[in-house]
């Protein structure tokens, strides 16, 4: 793991903890295009699936961006649905996540991750991940230039499915 894909990984990890050590960490499986892991801290168990872009635009800019879904039931929270675009995001312009017709925003920005408030609106995203191939998310950094991820959706239901098994 190269020291950037660390840096970006800590940073996940440190919304959910306040300290991580790496014997912590477990991955759990690949599937296709997600990656499913697991954490163990003081609030208990922290289950997560996560994928890189296939594609990114500029091309010029290499990010470390992911999007992720996750489980914490210590804290009673499911079906979490983050991303990271690999920069602080521009609070002035909407995160938008586009998959066919259907149309996610992310609404809460917190330097270089966003979430979405609602958890209703995370289980239609999820329906529309299951049920699709490749999700864009749109998003602008603090210049308020546009990046657009294209994740593949291969491998999503099975990942997801082994995380929420994983923290059940």
């Amino acid at each position: 793991m190269s020291i950037i894909k660390k840096f970006i990984f800590i940073i996940f990890l440190a919304t959910f903890a306040n300290q991580v050590n790496a014997e912590e960490v477990k991955k759990m499986g690949t599937h296709k295009d997600w990656e499913t892991y697991v954490i163990n801290n003081e609030k208990g168990k922290v289950c997560f699936a996560q994928s890189k872009p296939v594609l990114q635009a500029p091309k010029t800019s290499t990010r470390e961006a992911r999007l992720f879904i996750s489980f914490r039931p210590g804290e009673d929270i499911t079906n979490e649905i983050s991303i990271t675009s690999g920069y602080d995001f521009n609070n002035k312009n909407s995160i938008k996540a586009i998959s066919g017709k259907n149309k996610y925003i992310f609404d809460i920005i917190q330097e270089n991750f966003a979430w979405i408030t609602d958890n209703k609106f995370e289980k239609k995203m999820i329906k529309t991940m299951q049920k699709g191939s490749r999700i864009m998310v749109k998003a602008h950094n603090l210049k308020g230039s546009q990046t657009i991820d294209h994740y593949s959706l291969l491998g999503f239901t099975k990942a997801y499915k082994a995380t929420k098994a994983n923290c059940s």
